[in-house]
């Protein structure tokens, strides 16, 4: 079919503009349902960005009270009295406090085995050829040297390579160079060297442990730790020490037979009011942007209001203050603590009796908030307040339905859109084509007209 020339085949001829005719009719039919269209997606792309912003601030509250929780202003520190005997510090990831205070002596300190060689020349002198063999325990490796390669330096060199454990190191002063061999710290670490196939000069780096058949001089001993926590005595093959005293970690620093360090935990510097008053606080920056998303009045609607996840969230939420985080003792909710709901769901929080709560049982509040170990049972704040996060941002939880509900309405309206082009172009073609056929007609009309006056003409002219 030969195609339509709009430019010639519209607004030629009839008198009418029958192009402008067809865009205001195309106009008139698509601006209503694509003005819909867009009010829907501008509505909708808010709703996704005000849940996006909801689930933002529950997850800025979880943590901002789950560092309050872990840090040591509420907590307090491990410390020691005497720290250049021993050092201590909570272990990285522990989930637990340790049982403090405890009195720890030390006794010896753990050391590696060092050996020496005799003054060589300098660290480029021949140190042989052969096999030396490092033997610690009941494992061995073997470390060879042949010319080229065989000044001391290349000795300390190949069996450092090895990484089994014993590293050599070449020092130098104004006698000559050394070879030092040093193991790992621990009783269990003292080693031998041997060859069977060395020369003379490779012999000299023999050690045996009892004897020196070569010239290599035991300058230390490998020894363990020896130290008594709280009268238990106990043996440690490094000066780091991390099963002593479960959750904590000692630095063995020196050695002081007879004299006991007190370890213990130093004094919060914020109390568990402190926590209580931040927790408020928080919670109220949180409860206040959801009542702004889903507020329900004659003058102004929320975003969210008729949104289930969010309203779900909220109400989860509001049960926080009278949710038990302890099982036992007196005091178990944050409403028994003086924490109250106003009528705008947002928490106020009676000082006084909080402050009585407290000075009636300070470590039980302490624990209900945030105990040594959380359970179902005994949750704390940090435990109730995780466990409603898990439930609402959980694979199919209701967060997640909402944010699908709205992608889908995306998609929806995108596609709609695209039908909206679609058919509106084709509606024009349709009109395109109407209107063509039209001015066909009025063109071949018009021609007969002309033909007809002058027919009208001729014969009125030739009667006279």
């Amino acid at each position: 079919m030969a195609s339509v020339d709009i430019a010639s085949a519209l607004g030629v001829g009839s008198g009418i503009n029958t192009t402008q005719l067809v865009s205001d009719l195309v106009a008139a039919t698509r601006d209503p349902k694509e003005k819909q269209i867009d009010t829907k997606q501008t509505t909708n792309n808010a709703r996704i960005s005000a849940l996006a912003s909801a689930k933002g601030s529950l997850a800025t509250f979880s943590s901002a009270l789950t560092e309050l929780l872990k840090s040591s202003s509420y907590s307090g520190q491990p410390v020691s009295n005497d720290a250049t005997i021993a050092s201590v510090s909570l272990i990285s990831g522990a989930t637990g406090t340790p049982k403090l205070p405890a009195q720890i002596e030390v006794r010896q300190l753990a050391s590696a085995q060092v050996l020496q060689s005799d003054v060589i020349s300098s660290n480029l002198a021949i140190a042989g050829n052969g096999t030396l063999t490092f033997t610690t325990g009941t494992t061995s490796f073997d470390v060879t040297i042949a010319t080229p390669n065989n000044n001391l330096d290349n000795l300390a060199k190949a069996i450092n390579d090895k990484a089994g454990g014993i590293t050599a190191s070449v020092v130098t002063d104004s006698s000559g160079a050394r070879l030092v061999l040093k193991g790992d710290t621990g009783a269990a670490k003292a080693f031998t060297v041997s060859t069977t196939d060395g020369d003379a000069n490779l012999q000299r780096f023999v050690f045996n442990g009892t004897s020196t058949p070569g010239s290599m001089t035991k300058s230390q001993n490998a020894q363990n730790a020896l130290i008594s926590v709280d009268n238990v005595d106990m043996s440690f093959a490094t000066n780091e020490i991390t099963t002593a005293i479960p959750f904590l970690r000692i630095d063995l620093n020196s050695a002081k037979p007879g004299t006991k360090v007190t370890l213990a935990t130093n004094q919060p510097t914020a109390t568990m009011a402190d926590l209580v008053g931040e927790f408020v606080q928080a919670y109220n920056n949180v409860k206040t942007a959801l009542n702004d998303a889903t507020k329900s009045s004659t003058d102004t609607v929320g975003l969210l209001s008729s949104d289930p996840g969010v309203r779900e969230m909220a109400n989860r939420l509001a049960k926080l203050s009278s949710t038990k985080l302890a099982s036992t003792g007196t005091y178990q909710t944050l409403s028994d603590l003086g924490v109250s709901t106003n009528r705008d769901g947002t928490l106020t929080l009676d000082t006084a009796r909080l402050n009585k709560a407290l000075q009636d049982d300070p470590a039980g509040i302490t624990q209900m908030l945030n105990p040594t170990t959380s359970t179902a049972a005994n949750p704390g704040i940090g435990g109730a307040m995780k466990s409603i996060t898990d439930f609402l941002n959980a694979t199919n939880g209701p967060l997640a339905s909402s944010a699908a509900v709205y992608d889908k309405m995306k998609t929806s309206l995108a596609a709609q859109l695209t039908d909206l082009n679609d058919s509106m172009t084709k509606y024009s073609d349709q009109l395109t084509k109407t209107y063509s056929a039209m001015q066909t007609q009025l063109l071949a009309l018009k021609s007969t007209q002309t033909y007809l006056t002058q027919q009208i003409s001729v014969w009125t002219n030739s009667n006279h």
